[in-house]
């Protein structure tokens, strides 16, 4: 049996597979389309990440298909009715990389408040400029996420934890005793109050564009902006000319409408302050890696008659 494996993969995972599996592992395999299609006609198993588009193209020229795994969780990359109909299992990594994208939320929440962007540029260039650095408290100020799932909750627990007060808006949540201190309100009401809105929704026809320049308008002057969730949700040029114009305090984005950036598309983030673009990795970090490939390891051995 083969497991193809298409983009990074946990070292550990990709040597429990190989003592049961022929595996062909090939990180860059997500850019070349024609390989991709040659190597999944022999493959009983598929493992991705988000570049991978598992389509009907590809579900058609994978005949021995049995089970694809997603290294991470959101599946707008894989047409998971189309797997089942063929009845393929599909199955992610749901979860497991909540704790590590928590973090980085409240990394980038203490860093941007502060304001410390520039900092070590000018420290290094034997400049002493306190003053520009004084930067705020993020204790007793409020912060507002757009979705109530459990990434978001392990968010909420931190930021109360450092004496932020939160609110939550969530249409597919009801807002009940296990939302604790979290107050449930309306979108727009959440845009107007909070000092920061962090993004914890998946990428539907319903959330594209969700933070629009209409809604960046709404946003309360100096409010910071992060997204570890999806690119397409933020209008990113939006953003980034309302930091430049000091609309907005800074931002933190980990997800692009296109990645990775080309030298065009990150134009428009050049030269402003109080920014951090990182490459889709808020949920990757060594421990998160380890958890999610054990889990896809295990259901690979279930899904294809193999003893754990």
């Amino acid at each position: 049996m083969t497991v193809l494996i298409t983009e990074f993969f946990n070292p550990e995972g990709v040597s429990a597979l190989s003592e049961r599996y022929d595996v062909i592992y090939n990180s860059e395999l997500a850019e070349d389309r024609a390989q991709l299609l040659r190597l999944v006609a022999d493959s009983e198993a598929l493992i991705v990440r988000n570049r991978t588009r598992v389509d009907d193209a590809l579900l058609d020229s994978a005949p021995e298909l049995r089970i694809v795994a997603r290294m991470g969780v959101g599946l707008d990359n894989i047409d998971v009715e189309a797997c089942r109909r063929r009845e393929i299992e599909v199955v992610t990594g749901a979860g497991l990389n909540a704790i590590p994208v928590a973090e980085y939320v409240l990394s980038a929440i203490l860093w941007l408040t502060r304001g410390l962007s520039g900092a070590t540029t000018q420290v290094t260039a034997g400049e002493w400029p306190r003053q520009a650095y004084i930067g705020h408290e993020v204790h007793g100020r409020q912060l507002g996420l757009l979705g109530f799932g459990a990434i978001a909750r392990e968010v909420a627990s931190r930021a109360l934890a450092l004496g932020m007060r939160v609110v939550a808006h969530d249409p597919y949540v009801s807002a009940d005793s296990s939302w604790g201190l979290v107050d449930s309100v309306g979108f727009d009401s959440l845009l107007e109050m909070s000092d920061v809105v962090s993004i914890h929704v998946p990428k539907t026809s319903e959330t594209v564009g969700l933070i629009s320049e209409t809604a960046i308008q709404k946003m309360k002057n100096g409010a910071i902006l992060i997204n570890t969730s999806r690119g397409g949700l933020v209008d990113e040029q939006a953003a980034a000319d309302a930091i430049r114009s000091q609309r907005l305090g800074g931002a933190a984005l980990d997800v692009f409408d296109e990645e990775p950036l080309t030298a065009h598309g990150g134009l428009g983030f050049q030269s402003i302050p109080n920014l951090l673009l990182t490459p889709h990795i808020a949920g990757v970090t060594t421990e998160s890696e380890s958890r999610i490939a054990q889990t896809l390891v295990t259901s690979i051995n279930q899904a294809l008659g193999s003893k754990p």
